[in-house]
C-alpha cells in the first residue's frame, strides 16, 4: 500500500478525501473548460457565500465575476471575499422571470439548499438540515433587465446557475441573452426535490434545443447518503466550437456578434 493509498484511506475514516491536486478535480476541468472558451466574464447566479468566484480564481480564471446573492448572511461573507478584488462584482438580489419582489425560502445548512420554490419530502429526508428554517423578502430582477450592467456586446459570458430548481424561471428572464453566452453551468435535479423544479433531462433539452450548446461536463452533486444516490449534479453546456476560444465562428455570426 502507498503512502498516497494509506493517507487516502485515513482520511476517508473521518469523510474526508485525498486526490492528486490539480488535475483530479472536477472543479478544475470546468475551470479549464472556461480557459479555453476565453469567458471574459462569469455571471454567478446564486451564489451562496462566494464559493464558486474563490474556486474559479483558485484554479486560474483572471477574468470577471458578477456574483449575484439576495440573502442577507451569505452576502455578508460574499461581499467580505470579493472586496479585495476588483474584477469581482456584487450584486444583492435575485434573478427570476419577473422584476417583483419574492420570498426565499432560507436553509438550514448555511443557506445552501434556499429557493423560492417549496422543498419536497424526498430532499429534506436525505438531508434534514437543509429545511427550511426562515423566509426572507428579496427583491428579484430579470437578467435581461440587469445585462447591460454585467456584460457587453462583445464579451463572451459564462452563466453559471445555482438556485435549486428556480433554473427555469432565471432563464426565462434572461430571455434571448442566454443565446448569446459561450457556456452554461446548472446545478439541476436528477429526482424531484423542489416544487416544479428544473430537472435534469428538461435542462439537457433546453440547453441543446433552444440555445444550441453541447453538453461538456456532468459534475456530481448531493447525494443521498442513506443509498448512495446521485440527487443532483451540476450540467456544463457549451456552444459548438467555444472550447477552440475562436472569435467570429458560425455561432457567433447566427447571433449578430462580430
Amino acid at each position: 500500500m502507498t503512502l498516497l493509498h494509506r493517507v487516502r484511506v485515513a482520511a476517508q475514516r473521518i469523510g474526508l478525501d485525498v486526490n492528486r491536486f490539480p488535475q483530479c478535480s472536477l472543479d478544475y476541468r470546468v475551470v479549464q473548460l472556461i480557459l479555453r472558451s476565453r469567458i471574459d466574464v462569469v455571471l454567478d447566479v446564486g451564489a451562496n457565500r462566494g464559493q464558486y468566484g474563490a474556486m474559479l480564481r483558485r484554479f486560474g480564471y483572471r477574468g470577471r465575476i458578477v456574483s449575484f446573492e439576495p440573502l442577507h448572511e451569505p452576502l455578508r461573507t460574499l461581499r467580505h471575499r470579493a472586496a479585495t478584488d476588483p474584477l469581482w462584482k456584487v450584486f444583492p438580489y435575485a434573478l427570476g422571470d419577473r422584476n417583483r419582489t419574492v420570498d426565499v425560502n432560507v436553509a438550514g445548512n448555511g443557506c445552501a439548499s434556499s429557493s423560492v420554490l417549496p422543498m419536497l419530502s424526498r430532499h429534506a429526508e436525505a438531508c434534514p438540515e437543509s429545511r427550511y428554517v426562515d423566509v426572507q423578502e428579496a427583491e428579484q430582477f430579470r437578467l435581461d433587465a440587469v445585462w447591460p450592467q454585467v456584460a457587453g456586446p462583445e464579451d463572451r459570458v459564462f452563466l453559471k446557475l445555482d438556485v435549486q430548481g428556480y433554473e427555469g424561471a432565471v432563464l426565462e428572464g434572461a430571455a434571448d441573452r442566454v443565446g448569446q453566452c459561450t457556456g452554461l453551468q446548472m446545478e439541476v435535479s436528477c429526482v424531484p426535490l423542489y416544487e416544479g423544479g428544473l430537472l435534469l433531462e428538461d435542462a439537457l433539452g433546453i440547453a441543446q434545443r433552444r440555445y444550441g450548446m453541447t453538453l461538456a461536463a456532468l459534475v456530481p452533486g448531493f447525494s443521498d447518503s442513506r443509498t448512495g444516490q446521485m440527487l443532483q449534479c451540476d450540467a456544463v453546456f457549451l456552444r459548438e466550437g467555444a472550447r477552440a476560444g475562436r472569435r467570429g465562428s458560425t455561432d457567433d455570426a447566427a447571433l449578430g456578434r462580430p
